[in-house]
């Protein structure tokens, strides 16, 4: 169907959705005192808009708006079509609680009522 499109119309297509996944997506990668946009992300990497990307190699942070998700390292990027794609060579699940030195029960109480 694309195929009897004009140019000009196809080309506004491609600039909407690309506006659409901007105002979606909330996630981003910090580095240092850089905060950069991030288009897609998946189990072995992330991507960014070529044109805003730095080449970033080592690591980084990953966040859903104020939600701290990953600590990653990064060690190669690429360029594909108007995308910058970056490989993680690890990243990790940031815990949201403290860590324990004890297994915690599966029933354990939510709290505990005293009689006075």
């Amino acid at each position: 169907m694309n195929d009897f499109l004009p140019e000009a119309v196809l080309k506004g297509l491609e600039e909407a959705r690309r506006a659409a996944e901007r105002r979606s997506s909330r996630l981003c990668v910090h580095v240092g005192d850089s905060v950069f946009r991030i288009r897609r992300l998946w189990d072995g990497g992330f991507s960014m808009d070529a044109g805003d990307a730095p080449k970033l190699r080592g690591h980084v942070q990953i966040y859903d708006g104020p939600r701290h998700l990953y600590q990653a390292l990064v060690v190669t990027s690429y360029e594909e079509r108007d995308e910058r794609v970056f490989e993680f060579k690890w990243h990790t699940p940031v815990a949201d609680g403290p860590a324990v030195d004890f297994e915690r029960e599966r029933e354990a109480p939510a709290g505990l009522l005293s009689r006075m």
